[in-house]
């Protein structure tokens, strides 16, 4: 069985840590940041894929201790094998690896963790169960459980179903900080690439108010016309 420094040493052949000071200010890492303090020993993310499916069958428990790791990417490769596991697992081991997700839900503490897991985990786990978790993530004042609520709901945009979006985008649309408006006007997107009807419901009586650049990412998609009308405030 691949242990934990096994993992860390396959990432370690592959990283480029001259590039570390880059890629902590892009992350945010100082004082007072979103990210602070988190460390970085850049390896590629398709170097990390690549790593994730070596370890697919790596156990929760060393999955646990990288989730643990102060390094970026030892939380991000222990993501993506959790994603890797999560489809071929029975009932129970579903249950079993959304219940780690949960728990370590503090470790998915930055953007790319968040959008790489959030749908893939805790969105397909509750696809056939009560999804109340997501409201008490959106109502929490965490940045991250807040940006999971909303980036979960896209598993559900995929099966035609946008009720869950559109619920946590109400709670969320008068978010103060950029990494919410970015990921709510990435959600109500992808709704208007299926249903540009229910997209426009939402944003009728709503759009005026709406942080810029959530209203810029919802309406990326529609026509051309449309979308200069409503950043005119014409609509």
């Amino acid at each position: 069985m691949a242990t934990k420094v096994t993992v860390k040493a396959a990432l370690k052949r592959h990283a480029n840590p001259a590039k570390a000071r880059a890629h902590e200010r892009f992350f945010r890492t100082g004082k007072g940041e979103y990210g602070e303090g988190d460390r970085f020993i850049v390896v590629s993310v398709p170097n990390q894929r690549s790593i994730a499916k070596q370890f697919k069958d790596l156990s929760l428990g060393e999955i646990a201790k990288l989730l643990d790791d102060k390094i970026h990417e030892c939380r991000l490769t222990a993501l993506l094998i959790l994603c890797e596991q999560f489809p071929r697992a029975y009932t129970d081991g579903r249950q079993k690896i959304a219940d780690l997700y949960i728990e370590k839900m503090d470790r998915v503490n930055n953007w790319d963790l968040v959008d790489t897991s959030a749908y893939k985990i805790l969105g397909a786990h509750l696809e056939d169960k009560d999804r109340s978790l997501l409201d008490e993530l959106a109502d929490s004042d965490d940045l991250w459980r807040q940006r999971i609520a909303i980036v979960a709901t896209y598993h559900f945009i995929k099966q035609g179903d946008f009720q869950d979006t559109l619920r946590i985008a109400r709670m969320l649309v008068h978010h103060e900080h950029d990494l919410i408006h970015k990921a709510v006007g990435w959600m109500l997107r992808e709704v208007g690439n299926r249903d540009q009807a229910a997209l426009e419901r939402f944003l009728k009586g709503r759009y005026h108010k709406m942080p810029r650049t959530m209203l810029r990412y919802a309406i990326e998609r529609l026509p051309e016309a449309l979308r200069k009308r409503y950043l005119r405030g014409e609509v």
